[in-house]
């Protein structure tokens, strides 16, 4: 499930480079869960959200940051903000080890959520990303966006 808005906010001046802010999250964790996230580009933006009947908070935060890099039509200078230390640290500090270790994580066994870090980093890998760790729920005005894109997309699988 996944919707779309396309609305034009002035930005900062960074005409060159795609801004994304992601959010995912479930209720229970497991459980229903929703994930959202919004791109900047030359001052449009566009919002994307979707979600999962049964599905983990972090699969919902890998999704987010997975479905918007794969929204890019082209290569890319790419600053992906997210609230989830698993995702930054997963791609900017553990995957290596994982591809090196064929999948395993540090102790033996297979790396969780494999699929949507496989998915991730095929979507990465076109673009030049700068991963920016942001605290959530702290008053970043696009955080509390990107997750109340995840929230609408969480509640609307009950409707």
């Amino acid at each position: 499930m996944g919707s779309e808005s396309v609305t034009v906010t002035p930005g900062p001046d960074a005409p060159e480079v795609v801004e994304i802010w992601t959010d995912g999250g479930c209720k229970p964790n497991p459980g229903p869960g929703g994930w959202g996230a919004i791109l900047r580009f030359r001052g449009v933006e566009r919002e994307l959200s979707g979600g999962d009947q049964a599905t983990t908070n972090n699969r919902m935060e890998l999704t987010a940051a997975a479905a918007a890099l794969e929204a890019l039509k082209r290569p890319c200078r790419v600053v992906l903000h997210t609230d989830s230390e698993y995702v930054r640290n997963g791609v900017t500090r553990w995957h290596a080890g994982w591809v090196r270790r064929k999948w395993r994580n540090a102790a033996g066994d297979p790396v969780a959520n494999m699929d949507l870090w496989q998915r991730l980093l095929a979507a990465a890998a076109a673009h030049q990303v700068e991963w920016h760790w942001v605290r959530g729920h702290s008053g970043d005005e696009m955080n509390e966006r990107a997750d109340r894109l995840a929230t609408a997309a969480r509640q609307a699988l009950g409707r």
